[in-house]
């Protein structure tokens, strides 16, 4: 074939690289990838960056396991502590033989220990063999030379008893003047309270119109003998929470009028008791005052109590302060147990012959409900109701009598339910149907050594109602209030509120929370209570 001359001849075509060709290529692969990787990686990143925080608080640092470390019995810090702990124990040895410098030396070592495993557990990684081979190898020759010292096991077992017995007989001892200085404190007359009884007595005396409002009063003298009223009976010597009691009965009673109380006190305080309920009154109640020394029949040939409080032995047990058994509780060699004002629970219907039934209350009480239905009551021919505390098992009566004797061990069942004296139902008509001061004066005088029970009063009262008690509702008598916490629902249900104990609310050691539901009853308004500082 010919071919075409030069002119005619197209232009070579020449090869050039395609460099713009393949950068679109790698920026549109580039850009696949990433759109791939955002849609794969979009929550787990954030979710990654949330968890990582460095300020996150609820991050569980990794390391160091304390609890793992210690049960290794391999661990160089388990060693470290039993180190410790034995040193510890040789310190107070030591001390006590008066080795001070090796004592010392113990306690130096302690802390050079005590350090390296404070440092461990802040970086979160166990003690090493290198870096605690100092502290331990410091630490066994101590040890060593405690056992050359005589500080051997059977040394350390046999003064650590000692020691403890020591501490054990101190504890002892701080418990028992912590008792006695409790019991000086409940039974001590506060000053302000004091004063009253004084101004009191004086106003009486001094001012014949008080004893002239008495006189008017006594045309009321059918309501103490009437027994379609409700009668309520109080024995004390303190007129200010014999007021708090009175006043609480009558705020809260929905028929003051038919309310009679019938107060019986002692010579002291006559004067003052009768000076205060004339000038106070409480929304219509009746009040009648009287003394137990004008009561005839109140003497040591008929009272069994009066007859111990006259012999010599009873007179040095209780007010001797000798502890010559050494086993019975301060608080039942009190003296008060043999006031009369205790007892005379036991004599109401001598007290008040003409009654049926009466509700007895004790003077560190409040009353919170009205209290007429337990005059409606249906006793079952019962002599006594009242609530009982077997709630727990020491208010059982084996908790209060001595069962070891065979006349207690003979009469009584031990696992009886006790009951509360302090808001009591008594149905006169079956005390004295049934003979009921007799069965007490029985009991009290077969306890005249006191190996029935310590002396008091709930004790025989127990042992005079048995059988003849009837259990009333919980709520009708809530107690606790003077030396315990009470649940707040029984306070709020309950009728009647006791601070038995020690912790009364007029000292101050009483109970600050409740407090003020005893104030609620005071007039702190009262003139001759801001005179006495009473608050």
């Amino acid at each position: 074939m010919r071919r075409r001359g030069s002119d005619f001849r197209r232009p070579t075509r020449r090869r050039v690289p395609n460099v713009f060709f393949w950068l679109l290529l790698s920026a549109f692969i580039i850009f696949l990838c990433i759109v791939f990787l955002s849609k794969q990686t979009q929550n787990p990143t954030s979710r990654s960056t949330y968890i990582k925080s460095p300020h996150r608080h609820d991050r569980v640092p990794e390391g160091l396991n304390v609890t793992e470390e210690m049960l290794n019995p391999s661990s160089v810090a388990r060693q470290l502590y039993d180190q410790i702990s034995l040193a510890k124990a040789l310190v107070v040895i030591a001390k006590e033989s008066n080795d001070l410098q090796f004592a010392w030396e113990l306690s130096a070592q302690i802390r050079n220990s005590q350090v390296l495993l404070s440092n461990a557990a802040l970086r979160r990684n166990p003690l090493t063999t290198r870096e605690s081979e100092t502290a331990i190898r410091d630490m066994a020759l101590l040890l060593y030379q405690a056992q050359r010292l005589h500080y051997d096991s059977a040394t350390m077992i046999m003064r650590l008893k000692a020691k403890i017995q020591g501490v054990e007989e101190q504890m002892s001892s701080l418990g028992e003047k912590s008792s006695k200085y409790g019991q000086i404190a409940a039974e001590e007359v506060p000053k302000g309270l004091y004063c009253i009884g004084v101004r009191l007595t004086t106003e009486w005396f001094k001012t014949s119109n008080l004893q002239g409002k008495i006189k008017k009063r006594r045309q009321m003298v059918l309501n103490l003998k009437d027994n379609n009223l409700y009668h309520f009976c109080i024995f004390s010597d303190n007129v200010l929470a014999t007021s708090v009691v009175v006043n609480s009965t009558a705020c809260n009673s929905r028929s003051p009028e038919k309310v009679v109380f019938h107060l019986v006190t002692d010579e002291v305080n006559y004067a003052a008791m009768k000076a205060w309920f004339s000038i106070n009154s409480f929304r219509g109640v009746t009040v009648d005052v009287q003394k137990f020394e004008d009561f005839t029949w109140l003497n040591a040939s008929y009272v069994p109590v009066l007859k111990q409080l006259q012999d010599s032995n009873t007179q040095n047990y209780y007010f001797s302060g000798n502890t010559y058994d050494g086993r019975t509780p301060i608080k039942f060699r009190n003296p008060k147990y043999l006031s009369m004002l205790n007892h005379l629970r036991f004599y109401i219907p001598e007290i008040f012959p003409a009654l049926n039934k009466v509700v007895f209350l004790d003077d560190d009480i409040i009353v919170q409900k009205d209290l007429s239905a337990l005059f409606s009551i249906d006793m079952n021919n019962n002599v006594n109701g009242a609530v009982e505390t077997c709630m727990e098992t020491f208010h059982r009566y084996h908790k209060y009598l001595n069962y070891s004797h065979p006349l207690i061990r003979a009469h009584f069942d031990p696992d009886t339910c006790g009951w509360a004296f302090g808001m009591n139902v008594f149905d006169l008509v079956q005390w004295r149907k049934q003979n009921v001061t007799g069965i007490y004066h029985y009991w009290q005088e077969k306890n005249v050594d006191r190996t029935l029970w310590k002396l008091g009063t709930l004790p025989p009262g127990l042992l005079t109602f048995y059988g003849l008690t009837e259990p009333l509702d919980p709520s009708w008598h809530v107690l606790g209030l003077g030396y315990t916490n009470v649940d707040p629902q029984l306070i709020e249900n309950g009728a009647v509120l006791h601070f038995n104990g020690n912790s009364k609310p007029w000292l101050k050691i009483g109970i600050e929370k409740y407090k003020p539901m005893w104030d609620k009853y005071v007039d702190y308004g009262q003139p001759l209570l801001q005179k006495c500082n009473v608050h």
